[in-house]
């Protein structure tokens, strides 16, 4: 064990053990902050002791330090790999590291650096991913602001028809609208809000380690053990995405908006069975304004939502069937589209091999399908120009006609265990359109 005297191991200007010590070209050692006064005192940069003026552009921090141990004074030659900290020859044989393993410092060094490069690179990457959905949050919250914009626009346009003494009804759902729009952004915005904090701490975090990461290898090691914990405990929470219902519920503001005034307007509007929801559609289908008709289209950019449809070009009804007899009547044109059913855990972004119920045309032929099953070829004489399905939940059958003459094209008999939607597709620029159904056929319960 070597040796040090109490003068070894002290500042010769504050005479007291070393405090950062730095070392100057003449090989005399000094606490980094008693060289600094010292050098303000006699305004000229010498050596305390020999007397030695040192150049005008080294300073105690440009200075050579020495890596000694705080204990034992002794140089750090050694990594502890059970303590995970730099250790000198003494330390090595006293009793607090009995048993450990130890490498050398040359050896550790690059080992560990790695260790902590492949955690820095999982928070990276993580830096990444968070800043991705970001991207998408923030896709989706713009969408809704567009969705609020050309939302109030089709209201305003209804309600003009209806004159002044509807005034205060259309101002009323234009505040609910707007509200939800706002809870809705608010929502996106808030979880934007939390993002970016995650992302600004991760981003300092990285920048500390990294900064951490150019040290010497010793400096290296002296932090290693602390910043190796923090990056491990690190929180890596699920990337938040956007969830089902975030966004606006514009069927809800739209649909048969005509009909729930229509004890003061009812000559003069119309009631349709089945209102398209637009968070479903397709990018490749364009709905029309009021949300009863439909065609191909060229792409839109739509925000990634759980609801959409990205395989096939299919827009879903906004309300399901959960009990009950339903029909709608279709205006079909073009040569080629489908209309059906589907259930409501059918797949939306990968192929579908279940839970289908359809009549559709195509190069011409007309087919009944309800996969896995295979596909049933109909026998149309006449070009179907209306078709009319009808859902009898309860007795789990769903029947096609054609509209204009009454006569079924089609009937499957499944049983229905869980809620089923309308729904439509089209390859043409011809448009699909949901027809609308006489105030006769309709029962009013207010109560619903």
């Amino acid at each position: 064990m070597a040796s040090h005297s109490e003068e070894d191991q002290c500042c010769a200007v504050c005479h007291d053990i070393y405090t950062d010590p730095v070392v100057l070209s003449c090989s005399h050692s000094f606490c980094t902050v008693c060289l600094e006064n010292w050098w303000k005192t006699k305004g000229t940069k010498e050596c305390p002791i020999c007397k030695k003026s040192s150049s005008e552009d080294e300073t105690p921090k440009q200075a050579r330090r020495k890596s000694a141990c705080k204990i034992h004074f002794e140089e750090l030659k050694l990594f502890c790999v059970d303590h995970q900290e730099p250790v000198c020859l003494v330390c090595r044989d006293s009793e607090k590291h009995i048993g450990h393993q130890f490498r050398p410092i040359d050896e550790a060094a690059p080992v560990f650096r790695n260790s902590l490069e492949e955690d820095l690179q999982i928070i990276t990457k993580k830096l990444l991913s968070l800043n991705e959905s970001k991207d998408k949050l923030s896709a989706a919250e713009v969408h809704v602001k567009t969705q609020v914009r050309h939302t109030e626009r089709q209201i305003r346009r209804q309600f003009r028809k209806f004159h002044e003494f509807l005034e205060e009804q259309e101002e009323e759902r234009v505040r609910v609208l707007k509200e939800e729009g706002k809870q809705k952004r608010q929502s996106f915005k808030e979880k934007m809000a939390d993002l970016s904090e995650e992302i600004e701490t991760l981003s300092k975090i990285i920048a500390t380690t990294e900064e951490q990461l150019k040290a010497t290898d010793v400096f290296f090691l002296l932090e290693y053990k602390a910043e190796k914990e923090r990056l491990q405990g690190c929180p890596l929470l699920d990337d938040p995405e956007v969830e089902p219902g975030s966004l606006l519920d514009q069927a809800k503001h739209l649909g048969n908006l005509g009909f729930s005034i229509w004890t003061n307007m009812k000559n003069i509007v119309q009631f349709h069975p089945v209102v398209l929801d637009p968070n479903t559609a397709h990018p490749e289908l364009a709905l029309s304004e009021d949300l009863t008709g439909l065609r191909f289209g060229e792409g839109q950019k739509l925000p990634e939502n759980p609801e959409r449809f990205e395989m096939y070009r299919w827009v879903l009804g906004s309300e399901g069937v959960t009990s009950g007899s339903h029909s709608w009547d279709v205006e079909v044109a073009g040569d080629g589209w489908t209309v059906g059913v589907v259930s409501q855990s059918v797949e939306r972004k990968a192929p579908v091999n279940s839970g289908v119920w359809k009549i559709f045309l195509y190069h011409g032929k007309y087919f009944a399908f309800s996969p896995p099953d295979p596909l049933i070829p109909l026998s149309v004489k006449k070009k179907l120009q209306r078709v009319r399905v009808n859902v009898d939940f309860d007795g789990g059958t769903v029947s096609f006609f054609d509209a204009n003459s009454s006569k079924q094209l089609h009937v499957f008999s499944h049983t229905l265990d869980e809620t089923v939607f309308p729904y439509f597709e089209t390859f043409s620029d011809e448009q699909l359109n949901i027809l609308p159904i006489q105030f006769s056929s309709i029962v009013f319960n207010p109560s619903a």
